[in-house]
């Protein structure tokens, strides 16, 4: 017998996450007296605390953390495991594609355009996602393909076959003192600032950025114009990056690769057949 139902799971992480039981309860539409019943039960048939309580108070404990942090995983994998059934089961479900606004190397045309002539094609329906949560858009079932930029994204629990091999470009003010180089080296960067992304850290250059948050790639493009900050991107998502900018390679960067992702337990056919179609449209691209 499971240690855990799902409906308690999904009464624990309420609770977990808005630390207050009467606010936990109106979200689940069930009575407090009830809901608190039955995370003692949890408690009980796990043999830990889970929470901490007093009249005006509700804490987590390391064992409610580490609950809350597998807890939110599990439910995901059961949502996304139920629409993978529908949509197994629909002969006219669509093709979810996530991505980045304008984070696809300028492949995606090609890439519809190949998939559009395949015979089992679907209407792809284009997400778009910020720069930390599209793989999580493949892992809670809201997408069925994404396009990921790796080390940037993080590919746990996903499937992928890269599309495009690029190196990384310093992003910097017109008035830089290294703006004027052709090509730059990661210790010419020593002492700069850097953006520390919003969500995860991506794997930068260096990644352990010290400069203000940044959530997107359009907000971190404004922090570089004020002079607030550089930052070291693949080159196609600098392409474009601001008039006032310019982009210098930095030769001893890791490369980043643009892959077409998706989770590693759909082995549906219009996912399979739209990642052929990804790879053969990046090879002659």
């Amino acid at each position: 017998m499971s240690d855990l139902e799902t409906r308690e799971l999904e009464y624990f992480v309420a609770v977990a996450e808005e630390l207050h039981f009467g606010r936990a309860a109106e979200r689940l539409s069930i009575a407090q007296p009830a809901l608190s019943k039955a995370i003692r039960r949890v408690e009980s048939r796990l043999g830990v605390l889970l929470l901490t309580r007093t009249s005006r108070h509700v804490a987590l404990t390391p064992a409610g953390e580490a609950l809350l942090h597998h807890g939110r995983h599990a439910l995901n994998a059961v949502g996304a495991a139920a629409e993978s059934a529908r949509r197994a089961g629909d002969a006219r479900a669509q093709l979810r594609l996530v991505i980045k606004p304008g984070g696809d190397a300028n492949l995606l045309s090609g890439i519809l355009a190949a998939y559009a002539e395949r015979p089992d094609a679907r209407r792809v329906d284009v997400l778009f996602g910020g720069a930390t949560d599209r793989a999580d858009h493949l892992r809670d079932g809201r997408a069925d393909v994404a396009l990921l930029y790796a080390p940037f994204d993080d590919l746990t629990g996903l499937a992928s076959q890269t599309l495009f091999v690029e190196g990384r470009v310093a992003i910097l003010p017109r008035d830089h003192r290294l703006a004027g180089r052709t090509q730059l080296r990661l210790a010419d960067l020593d002492g700069e600032t850097l953006p520390r992304w919003q969500g995860v850290g991506w794997a930068g250059v260096p990644d352990d950025g010290s400069g203000p948050e940044v959530a997107d790639v359009p907000q971190m493009v404004q922090m570089i114009v004020l002079g607030r900050m550089i930052a070291v991107l693949p080159r196609s998502l600098a392409e474009s990056a601001h008039p006032g900018l310019v982009c210098v390679p930095v030769t001893d960067a890791p490369t980043s690769r643009l892959v077409v992702a998706w989770s590693r337990s759909d082995d549906r056919a219009l996912v399979a057949s739209f990642v052929r179609a990804a790879v053969a449209a990046a090879g002659r691209a």
